[in-house]
């Protein structure tokens, strides 16, 4: 998994092009599933509360519908991926603005009336989306491959790799040898690294 955050979910023209088809349910049941966390979480950590991060989903699913059809897709001028971020941050800018100023925990200093506007003290969304990005996809694919995966070798798998069990301890569980723990996270990977190489080739 050595693909940086930048690139990790490019999402083909062909994803892109089914998703103007507002009939294929299929599609934008998938692509919400996708992606609707991405979004909730940037919200939050943007500083919405939950509720608004909720409105900011909804509200960026309305525009992706309604403006897909306009974009094109040509990697050489921008990615989906810097389009969706441009369309969040839009909706999450617009709470923001909504809510007027912000007033801060310490007291005004000089010409400072005591307010500050929620978008001009809004994080960096563009560090905050790369980093939710990489997150979710490696999240996404976790989830994927477990549920391809035989539920007893998942175990195994969780108990080396997440949970960091010596592999005499994991065996020893099981009632297997350490060799077949070492074949069992190596299977489970090469499942999580073929879920990844389908996120990247655009299935998300």
């Amino acid at each position: 998994m050595d693909n940086t955050p930048e690139e990790l979910i490019p999402t083909r023209a062909t994803l892109i092009e089914r998703l103007k088809d507002l009939g294929d349910q299929a599609s934008w049941a998938e692509f919400f599933e996708t992606y609707w966390a991405l979004i909730y979480g940037v919200a939050v950590k943007a500083g919405l509360k939950p509720e608004e991060a909720e409105d900011v989903v909804q509200d960026t699913m309305i525009a992706v519908a309604k403006n897909l059809p306009e974009f094109k897709y040509d990697p050489n001028i921008g990615s989906f991926k810097g389009w969706l971020l441009t369309t969040t941050r839009w909706r999450i800018t617009d709470l923001l603005r909504r809510r007027g100023p912000v007033h801060l925990m310490e007291p005004p200093k000089d010409d400072d009336e005591g307010g500050t506007d929620g978008v001009a003290m809004m994080p960096d969304l563009e560090n905050i989306w790369n980093t939710e990005w990489e997150s979710h996809v490696l999240t996404t694919a976790l989830a994927r491959a477990r549920r391809r995966l035989d539920p007893k070798h998942y175990q195994i798998f969780d108990c080396y790799v997440n949970k960091k069990w010596p592999p005499e301890k994991v065996a020893k569980l099981f009632r297997i040898n350490v060799a077949q723990v070492y074949l069992v996270k190596n299977r489970a990977t090469e499942a999580i690294k073929n879920e990844v190489e389908k996120i990247t080739k655009g299935l998300m």
